[in-house]
């Protein structure tokens, strides 16, 4: 069974406690290995597992360390399929980062926004960060891999728009990641002996470090120029989503009205995929909240009124980023919880707890 303790009081009054719980799998008698750890981790994202995948043993444990809005855990598992969909995200509150710092194995496949891998795989000694609003899908091998959760405000202050490092990947090659894992390597082995006040402060200087990291691996943070490139994608991201709605709203009209360098621009966006897909991506992201939120909308007002120039053009635009029509999105997000479909031999499915 799961244990949830308090470490002792001995802190003045009104210091943080630290909350630790620890999961095994092999504890759960009751229940297939797999389906366990499903339901463990299943508040957060979904295991996807086939019938292949429940007929081989599964071995997996969990330290969870809880201060503050920050949370630190220390997983141990073998291979799984995990997924945050967008029909997920929109029924769910989660937003945090969870920074990802691969001790042992990695990750063989990630798919975050349009299905497509972003750059390079996790394996052992690198980060990878993800923003919990967003979808993502990976194929994790046989790991060991520490976890910091964040919340949105944090990673804010080095990012313009933070969701920007959702599926970045950092290799520890540098100083400044060397330092990273030392401390998170530390903070691993300590934490269960360390005072709320010193865990803390530990998983806040991670996390610094980390959101530093990244923040200078896309070129965002360190200097005036740095700083004046993010003001710049802050003013665009602002207009963009003011015109949203507009049906004109294109690369070259947000060029013409701000009057901004086109290659200062598209430089700024070549992290999304370039402008044009951002406004894309941004414009599927709020007809998928839509969808949800408005039952009775139709999914040609939707697309007109998010400046789609036909219901076709927007179905396969959904399509194409989400691998569902949006009518079928719908009746997914609208049921109260996700149905469990019979396990397929071959292929992974999707459930959440």
């Amino acid at each position: 069974m799961e244990q949830c303790t308090l470490t002792p009081d001995v802190r003045p009054p009104g210091e943080s406690s630290i909350v630790h719980s620890h999961f095994d799998v092999r504890t759960q008698t009751h229940q297939q290995p797999l389906l366990a750890w499903r339901e463990r981790v299943g508040h957060v994202i979904d295991v996807l597992p086939s019938r292949a995948d429940l007929e081989r043993p599964f071995h997996a444990a969990i330290d969870r360390y809880k201060v503050d809005d920050l949370v630190f855990t220390d997983c141990r598992s073998d291979a799984m399929v995990l997924d945050r969909s967008l029909a997920r995200i929109s029924t769910d509150p989660i937003r945090d980062y969870a920074f990802h710092v691969f001790l042992e194995g990695g990750v063989t496949d990630v798919a975050v926004r349009s299905s497509s891998s972003r750059g390079n795989m996790p394996t052992a000694g690198s980060i990878l960060t993800l923003h919990m609003g967003q979808p993502v899908r990976m194929q994790r091998s046989a790991c060991r891999v520490a976890t910091i959760f964040v919340p949105g405000a944090l990673a804010g202050e080095i990012f313009p728009d933070p969701e920007a490092i959702h599926g970045r990947v950092i290799a520890n090659t540098t100083p400044l990641t060397q330092l990273i894992f030392e401390n998170v390597i530390a903070l691993s082995q300590n934490i269960a002996d360390m005072s709320a006040h010193a865990a803390g402060n530990a998983i806040r200087t991670s996390t610094q470090l980390m959101v530093s990291a990244f923040g200078k691996q896309a070129q965002l943070s360190g200097n005036a120029r740095a700083a004046a490139r993010a003001a710049m994608f802050g003013r665009v991201r602002r207009y963009i989503q003011a015109h949203l709605r507009q049906e004109d709203l294109s690369p070259e009209s947000v060029l013409q009205a701000l009057q901004l360098p086109r290659q200062t621009l598209y430089r700024l966006f070549q992290h999304e995929g370039g402008l044009g897909a951002y406004i894309r991506h941004l414009r599927l992201r709020e007809a998928a909240s839509e969808l949800v939120r408005h039952p009775y909308l139709t999914v040609t007002d939707i697309a007109f009124g998010l400046g789609f120039k036909s219901s076709s053009d927007f179905t396969r635009a959904f399509r194409r980023a989400y691998d569902m029509a949006p009518q079928d999105f719908r009746a997914l997000s609208g049921k109260t919880s996700y149905a469990r479909p019979k396990v397929s031999r071959n292929e992974p499915i999707a459930i959440s707890t």
